[in-house]
């Protein structure tokens, strides 16, 4: 974590977040180091749909068609908040941590991550085998981090 803190700032590069089912865990996690303030930008916890909505502006007919748990729906959370935010490198997350929500097509574990960089967009699909929630937090914080970790090299 402080090498990734110590790569961003001397790149000055700024990161913003919008995190649904980490509940604000990758923000905590990045803001517990010091020096933190040099890079993070915003965190925002967009948990609900209607807060997706109306803070990132997605349109609720993706949510509708494709569900707040999809390519489309992450896709959208992190171009958004690049709009929202100006930083350089913008994450969203939106899945389902469980132990219940899941189905047999998004079954609780399934997580995506979306990374912007520039006018790069990577959308990440994981599907963690865990069935606890608080692991199913852990990993997806740990996955967005390596993620941001190989975007700023």
């Amino acid at each position: 974590m402080k090498t990734l803190i110590k790569i961003l700032t001397k790149k000055k590069l700024k990161i913003a977040l919008a995190e649904s089912c980490t509940g604000g865990l990758l923000a905590s996690t990045i803001t517990s180091i010091s020096g933190a303030s040099k890079i993070f930008n915003l965190g925002l916890v967009t948990y609900s749909n209607q807060a997706k909505i109306k803070i990132l502006k997605i349109n609720g007919n993706i949510i509708r068609k494709y569900g707040a748990v999809s390519y489309e729906c992450c896709y959208a959370m992190v171009n958004n908040l690049s709009k929202i935010s100006k930083a350089n490198i913008n994450i969203s997350i939106t899945g389902i941590a469980g132990p219940k929500g899941g189905t047999k097509q998004k079954p609780v574990g399934l997580v995506y991550i979306g990374v912007k960089k520039g006018n790069k967009i990577q959308i990440n699909k994981c599907l963690f085998k865990s069935k606890k929630r608080s692991s199913i937090q852990k990993a997806t914080v740990k996955k967005a981090l390596d993620l941001v970790f190989k975007i700023a090299k």
